[in-house]
């Protein structure tokens, strides 16, 4: 059977999917098509036509499709100290936030998300590719950005500064990891081959961690900008405990954010065993 297959191009993907893609793992019958390699953003509207058996996305997005899509336990990013900065010029650095036409790498980005629980009063924003946010602080085309991934490694060295961690500030409310990304299956799959899907996914996860050099050509061709410091400080930002699995303390930050969204009315009431329906799957 072959399924198809949406993920980034970011190091963190790259990494975990490489075992999986080019079979060095038992892949247990199963062949991957990996159809679409985009940024979160698009396979996020791509998600929401339901054109991937299985995709990457952003909880935010997840939480818009849960009755087309479940949650694998496999393959998230989500941690600690890793999520998305508000960052500027130093001229804004103090400004009020809400006063400042705000860059957003997508809509239903989790970062958009952790930017509107913090300052639900900001709503000057524009979408614009991930990548493209810190050229358009520089050019003054917008006041100020959300980064994610390799940005946070850069933004520095190009003179921005950050106006606030959204990231620490989730964790310091809530005191659970952050929720950034996951790995979703389409409901319409039987559910053995869902169960067989996250087995392999962690499979690949652990193959991809326990042997880094392997995967290392895989990642580069993807990331070809980056030097191979930022790839690593990359992959071992987004990369841990919980993309192997979510676990019990994963699955209780992911359940909360989106019930932090319900209750900022940015998300409807959810049943819960549509909001997360993982037991079906060990």
């Amino acid at each position: 059977m072959k399924l198809t297959l949406g993920f980034s191009p970011c190091p963190n993907d790259t990494f975990i999917f490489d075992a999986l893609v080019h079979a060095k793992i038992d892949t247990e019958g199963l062949s991957f098509e990996p159809a679409v390699i985009a940024d979160v953003e698009e396979l996020n509207r791509l998600a929401f036509q339901h054109s991937l058996d299985i995709t990457k996305l952003s909880y935010y997005a997840y939480a818009h499709v849960m009755k087309e899509y479940v949650l694998l336990h496999a393959g998230s990013a989500l941690g600690n100290k890793c999520g998305p900065l508000l960052i500027s010029k130093p001229k804004n650095q103090t400004a009020n936030v809400e006063d400042l036409t705000i860059a957003i790498p997508g809509r239903y980005t989790t970062a958009h998300l952790l930017l509107h629980l913090a300052f639900p009063g900001a709503i000057k924003k524009t979408e614009m590719r991930f990548s493209d946010i810190e050229n358009a602080i520089l050019c003054d085309t917008v006041d100020a950005g959300v980064i994610i991934h390799e940005n946070r490694f850069t933004y520095e060295d190009k003179g921005l500064v950050k106006i606030l961690d959204l990231g620490e500030h989730w964790e310091s409310r809530m005191n659970l990891p952050i929720p950034l990304g996951g790995i979703a299956i389409k409901r319409s799959i039987p559910c053995e081959i869902s169960q067989k899907v996250n087995r392999i996914l962690r499979k690949s996860v652990e193959y991809a961690l326990a042997y880094p050099e392997s995967s290392r050509e895989y990642v580069k061709r993807y990331a070809q900008e980056m030097n191979e410091n930022v790839r690593n400080q990359h992959i071992q930002l987004y990369v841990n405990k919980y993309t192997v699995d979510l676990g019990g303390i994963g699955r209780m930050a992911v359940t909360t954010v989106f019930e932090q969204a319900r209750r900022s009315k940015l998300l409807p009431d959810i049943p819960e065993d549509i909001l997360l329906p993982l037991s079906s799957i060990p």
